[in-house]
This record gives C-alpha cells, sequence and structure tokens, in this order.
C-alpha cells in the first residue's frame, strides 16, 4: 500500500511541475490565435490598397515574436544550469565557497541547492515554477530574451484587443470596469452569470475573445514586473537572491555585467536564440570588485 501510495504521489508531483509548462503554452499559442484572427478580420474589412501589406507585416511580427519565445523556452529547459558534469575541484577553492550536505560537495560562490531540481545550481537566480527549472549561469540568456519576447508579444496583444477594452470603460473608470481588466476569472464569471440570464447574448466567441484579451492585461503587468526587475539586477550585476544587499561585489559595470549574463554577443543575441554568443566566465570563478564580507 505504501508502494503504491509513493508511486501515485510521485506521478501527481511529475504531472503537477510540467502543468504550468503546459498552461503557459496553450495561453500563448490561444492569445497568438486570437490576434491573428484579428489582423486577417481587420484586413479583409479594410479593403485598401495596404490592407495586403499590413496584414503581411503584423503576422511575420507575431510569429516572430512567438518563435522566439517558444525557440528561447525549448533552450532554456534543455540548457542545464545545474553542477552535474561540472569539475569542481582543483586549486580555485577560496573565498566564497561552501559545503553542500545534500550533493556533498564544494560549490562556489553564488551556486546555492535547488529543493525542487534536487541540485546545486551554478550561478543561481531563482526556481522558475512556470518552466519548473532553475534559472542559474548558463540558461540565464534564453530566460531574459523569452521574457522579453514574451513581454513584447503581450504588449502587441493588449494594443490590438483596444476595441474590447474601450468596451469595458465605457461603464466609466468603476471598481467593476477595474476589476474586469485585472483579473480574468471575473470576466470569466461575469460572462457566464450573463449568457445564464440572457440566453443568446452572448456568444461562445465574443466570451473566448473577452477572456483572452483580460488574460492579455493580467499577463502584461506580470511579465512587465519579472521582465524589468531582471533588467535592473543584470544591470546591477545581482542575481534575485542578492538583489537584497547593497553590496555589488560582481558588478562589472553596466556593459561588463551584460557581457557576463548574456555572452560576448550581447548585443545581438536576443534577436534569434541560435546566434552563438559565449559567456565569458565559467560560472565558477567571478571577479571581484568589492569585499564579499558585510561591512562593519
Amino acid at each position: 500500500m505504501t508502494s503504491l501510495a509513493s508511486k501515485v504521489f510521485g506521478r501527481v508531483e511529475r504531472v503537477c511541475r510540467h502543468l504550468p509548462v503546459f498552461l503557459n503554452t496553450f495561453l500563448v499559442f490561444s492569445i497568438t490565435g486570437e490576434v491573428s484572427y484579428l489582423v486577417l478580420v481587420e484586413a479583409d474589412q479594410q479593403k485598401t490598397e495596404w490592407s495586403g501589406l499590413w496584414k503581411a507585416v503584423h503576422l511575420l511580427a507575431q510569429y516572430f515574436m512567438l518563435g522566439n519565445i517558444c525557440w528561447n523556452a525549448l533552450l532554456f529547459l534543455q540548457t542545464s544550469p545545474s553542477i552535474k558534469g561540472v569539475f569542481l575541484g582543483g586549486d580555485g577553492m577560496g573565498q566564497g565557497w561552501r559545503y553542500c550536505y545534500t550533493c556533498e560537495t564544494h560549490t562556489p560562490p553564488r551556486c546555492s541547492h535547488c529543493y525542487d531540481c534536487k541540485v546545486c545550481v551554478l550561478r543561481r537566480d531563482h526556481h522558475c515554477v512556470f518552466f519548473g527549472q532553475c534559472v542559474g549561469f548558463r540558461n540565464y540568456r534564453y530566460f531574459l530574451s523569452c521574457l522579453l519576447f514574451m513581454w513584447s508579444g503581450l504588449l502587441y496583444a493588449t494594443l490590438m484587443n483596444a476595441e474590447v477594452f474601450i468596451v469595458i470603460l465605457k461603464e466609466g473608470v468603476t471598481l467593476h470596469s477595474v476589476m474586469l481588466l485585472l483579473i480574468p476569472w471575473i470576466m470569466l464569471v461575469s460572462v457566464l452569470l450573463l449568457s445564464l440570464l440572457s440566453p443568446g447574448q452572448v456568444s461562445p466567441g465574443a466570451f473566448a475573445f473577452a477572456f483572452i484579451a483580460d488574460t492579455c492585461v493580467v499577463g502584461f503587468l506580470l511579465v512587465s514586473a519579472f521582465f524589468f526587475f531582471h533588467i535592473i539586477l543584470m544591470f546591477r550585476g545581482q542575481t534575485t537572491r542578492e538583489w537584497y544587499s547593497t553590496r555589488r561585489p560582481y558588478n562589472l559595470g553596466v556593459l561588463g555585467n551584460l557581457r557576463h549574463c548574456l555572452g560576448v554577443r550581447w548585443y545581438l543575441c536576443w534577436l534569434c536564440p541560435l546566434i552563438p554568443s559565449p559567456l565569458p566566465g565559467d560560472g565558477i570563478h567571478f571577479q571581484l570588485t568589492g569585499s564579499l564580507e558585510p561591512s562593519r
């Protein structure tokens, strides 16, 4: 009985671990499909000499962003940030090194153990619940690029759905209208109640458009917070685990920090995840510009 329960629990745990990835994938493709429909319908309704070009430019921009989101996410998941397969011994042990009793090995500075991944991660930033993997030294570039294109894609989708928001705000800036814009599940309940009280007035298509448009607003606000927070951290030469500290011993200046996080081709690598951009370090040894000890 205990063995059966442990197997069931293990399977449920694996499903729950991958559930956010499937949910994010579903939302990304749903939003892309909805915006593509808006572009095609809008272009057909306008019937101008520019409608074909307008449609082509918008579709190209959409699928460029979608391709970058998917490819960066795939490379992020395939690139292990852990210490597995990394030689940590030698003459380099010194200030900042610690011993991990779980992994039973010495770990370099900025490395810490993740109890979700069950391994130590080089230059660990945080464990991303949306991807089910840690953000670390080797996959930080793909994580940040994915955030960039998710942010730009959600901004684009929000602007394309502006007509939906105008309809919602026609009643004025009230608590109800603000909550409809910020919490899609209130929109879900509101539309379902309206469809029950007034059958035929709310079509499934209208409900889907309203819900996806509302999701774009919430997603844009959340991704904006994450994206700009990590931009600030990158410029400061810090990780999420170090942001509360007033000391910045690893701050190499803005350009140095960009190179350290995104690689030697930091100015190009965000355009496409396939552009090679080797990282200047190894995730084990870091150039110090200040003391690791707190000031007294």
